[in-house]
């Protein structure tokens, strides 16, 4: 017998004990998790209405879904949320990561400060900001009383705009997270690159761009999964600043899903919904994975 085929059973056995612990947490996602997301697709071919039942309808429900004006202002809203909110949270983020990043003063203060909202609840932010943009109360009524009557700043009100009001609380809440996470990637990038650029007179906008971001690769591609897997889930916020309106027009995916499985008491069509947005997490779920395991592995 090689000393290969010996040192498989010792590498087997080797950590037991927390091998033989992470047992009931495996079990536990292969049946909750892999387990209900098989139950809910193959739930979604059938006519279930207020309890679940194996009647195949086929693809009844996605053409109903598609066919629903409701879901097709969701998943609208939800694209316009979701690149403006990567975008400036990418973009936001980063700025204030770069000059905390100056080793200024009462750097920890505010860092604080900046990360203090991500502590708050979706609900508490969403009542918050609902609360600044009503006209009767917020920025509107603020701006008419120092002068400017003909001032005009109600987004939740009206439903064209209704989606970037409830884009404002997400990243008054979520670019806190951001710039924090940036920040670490800031932190570790070696203080020798810096030197050289500077002897080598590079601008500073030049090194960020060409040198300290690419290095920054891991840290950007987390940070892009964490923003896109909060944009998929959004909820909170629409329940709190509008509860969907007015009207339908701040509708979002999961309210969508809440309100047919719970209220219209239509399982089928809202395992239909909910199918469509795990479609989205595993598209960007995929080529994270590939750009975190298929390039290191290569």
């Amino acid at each position: 017998m090689t000393e290969q085929a010996v040192g498989r059973p010792n590498q087997l056995f080797r950590n037991l004990n927390a091998k033989i612990a992470a047992i009931p947490l495996i079990l536990t996602a292969l049946v909750v998790f892999v387990g209900g997301t098989l139950w809910t697709v193959l739930y979604s071919f059938t006519d279930s209405k207020l309890l679940p039942r194996l009647n195949f309808v086929g693809l009844e429900q996605y053409e109903r879904l598609w066919a629903t004006p409701r879901w097709l202002v969701a998943v609208e809203n939800l694209a316009v949320y979701g690149a403006l909110s990567l975008v400036f949270q990418l973009t936001i983020g980063f700025l204030l990561a770069v000059l905390l990043d100056q080793k200024i003063r009462f750097e920890d203060a505010f860092r604080t400060i900046l990360l203090y909202p991500f502590a708050l609840s979706f609900i508490v932010t969403g009542l918050v900001w609902q609360w600044i943009l009503n006209p009767d109360l917020g920025v509107q009524h603020v701006v008419r009383a120092l002068g400017w009557e003909s001032f005009t700043f109600d987004p939740l009100y009206n439903s064209e705009i209704v989606i970037y009001g409830v884009l404002i609380a997400g990243l008054w809440q979520g670019t806190g997270l951001v710039m924090c996470l940036m920040l670490a990637g800031l932190r570790g990038i070696d203080e020798d690159i810096w030197k050289a650029a500077r002897i080598d007179g590079i601008p500073t906008w030049r090194t960020y761009i060409f040198i300290v971001i690419p290095m920054m690769r891991p840290v950007l591609i987390t940070t892009v999964v964490i923003i896109a897997s909060g944009i998929v889930k959004v909820y909170d916020l629409v329940v709190a600043q509008t509860s969907g309106g007015p009207g339908i027009s701040s509708e979002v995916p999961a309210k969508y899903v809440y309100e047919y499985m719970f209220r219209a008491q239509n399982l089928g069509q809202g395992f239909a919904a909910s199918t469509m947005m795990l479609v989205t997490v595993v598209i960007v779920i995929v080529p994270w994975a590939y750009l975190e395991f298929g390039r290191s592995k290569r």
